[in-house]
């Protein structure tokens, strides 16, 4: 998918913007055109204060002079504009391909809204092509380990459950500083009952299934961006 579709995907999320809102800032590859997008607004008089959801993002809104705040300053966001790794027809998200699902989680659900902007790759039937980030705490990781694994065997996992790193075997560090496993499943048959059964495991911190969270996307398909909406 080209990038300009993708950047296309991002201006149309940028049209939502209005003068003295208070944003989530995503994190990943598409909502890089956002923050790029929203810099070159700020330039020119718009008057908005953001909230990135990684030490990345907020990096890039920095050298843009984009006015950054935090959730303990504000109690509400207007609007998340974010990236997603699948979204199925009911506009669930699997998120966390860039290890920030904790962070984004929390911005996405203080914000009344939250716009996904994606390309079409990112569409599946039902969730689970895509491995489901689960970020845990360091401490006592071989039981966290275990119990995990036993409930993706519980859900139907085909896959394996990878501890994310580098090739040279050094773990994955999230801005929060915890571990991050991959669970790969094939189809997740039961979103809300695996997300519920995840959290009720000592060690979890976060999952990156977001359910019921996003209520608009725009995606950047080869025949231009594409508007898909939440039913309920």
């Amino acid at each position: 998918m080209s990038e300009a579709l993708k950047r296309e995907a991002a201006a149309r999320a940028l049209d939502e913007v209005k003068a003295g809102m208070r944003l989530g800032l995503g994190t990943g590859s598409t909502a890089w055109h956002f923050v790029d997008l929203l810099g070159v607004r700020v330039a020119e008089g718009l008057e908005v204060v953001c909230v990135p959801t990684s030490e990345k993002t907020a990096a890039q809104a920095r050298a843009l002079a984009i006015p950054l705040s935090d959730l303990d300053t504000l109690d509400r966001l207007d609007l998340t504009v974010d990236g997603a790794d699948e979204i199925d027809p009911a506009l669930n998200l699997i998120k966390g391909g860039g290890g920030a699902l904790l962070r984004e989680k929390i911005v996405a659900a203080a914000s009344s809204a939250m716009i996904v902007i994606a390309d079409n790759s990112k569409i599946v039937a039902a969730l689970g092509r895509f491995p489901l980030p689960i970020e845990v705490n360091r401490f006592g990781l071989g039981a966290t380990r275990r119990a995990v694994a036993a409930v993706l065997r519980a859900h139907g996992a085909e896959g394996e459950l990878v501890l994310r790193g580098d090739k040279a075997g050094t773990p994955f560090v999230t801005d929060g500083g915890h571990f991050i496993f991959d669970a790969c499943f094939g189809r997740i048959s039961q979103p809300e009952a695996l997300a519920r059964d995840l959290l009720g495991v000592p060690g979890v911190v976060e999952h990156g299934l977001f359910l019921g969270m996003c209520s608009k996307a725009y995606v950047a398909t080869p025949n231009g961006v594409e508007t898909l909406l939440r039913n309920n």
